[in-house]
């Protein structure tokens, strides 16, 4: 099984060199004001412009209006628009018509019932992104480095390509794997020394080990 990786909060030319290098095959970029980890449109626009081909610099918005998404993807070229707020299945479609760009939805799980809305947004998103879900009180909907109970997904069948993230670290990557059967992990504040900076190192080893064989 072969697992793709994605470096999401990139914003320094160093990271994403460190992600590139390691392997990731998605970049992400966040553009939310209150994540320690945004970025303006002037300068994901620098950040993405040495991406190679082969790898998706992947967009990331909370909620975001018309107006945000086409003046961002004015200015910077990204190749998949992810939704991490609280927007309706009939939202994604909208974002999709807009854009002419894939869109990957995020979905919050702490329990059981919430693996219902894999299937609606399933419908309406090209990927999903399956992430813990934020604490009530929470500033950010997602890089809050909690997990949820990974058992949840196993042997589940989801109807789109999935990427699973929430709490993932280089000591715990390669155990989710093997207990959601995911076809590829997200990770943020897990390859973090601080919030929104990047460790070299950590990316490097957390896809070495997202990569090796299952334990």
């Amino acid at each position: 099984m072969s697992v793709s990786v994605k470096i999401c909060g990139l914003n320094t030319p160093e990271a994403v060199d460190a992600a590139i290098t390691a392997g990731a095959r998605y970049l992400g970029f966040v553009f939310f004001p209150k994540s320690p980890r945004h970025v303006t449109p002037e300068t994901a626009a620098a950040l993405v412009a040495p991406v190679p081909l082969g790898i998706a610099r992947v967009g990331l918005f909370v909620n975001p209006d018309d107006a945000t998404l086409e003046q961002t993807l004015a200015q910077v070229a990204l190749d998949i628009i992810q939704l991490h707020g609280d927007e309706s299945p009939a939202r994604v479609a909208e974002v999709k018509a807009l854009t002419g760009l894939p869109v990957m939805k995020a979905v919050g799980v702490a329990e059981p019932k919430d693996l219902d809305a894999l299937w609606e947004y399933g419908l309406a998103a090209d990927m999903l992104l399956i992430d813990a879900k934020a604490p009530k009180d929470a500033v950010l909907p997602g890089g809050n480095g909690l997990a949820f109970d990974w058992r949840l997904l196993a042997g589940r069948q989801i109807l789109k390509p999935w990427l699973l993230a929430g709490g993932l670290t280089p000591e715990n990557v390669n155990t989710a794997i093997r207990l959601t059967r995911a076809q590829g992990v997200d990770v943020s504040s897990g390859v973090e020394s601080a919030p929104g900076v990047k460790d070299a190192e950590k990316i490097r080893s957390f896809i070495a080990r997202a990569t090796a064989p299952i334990l």
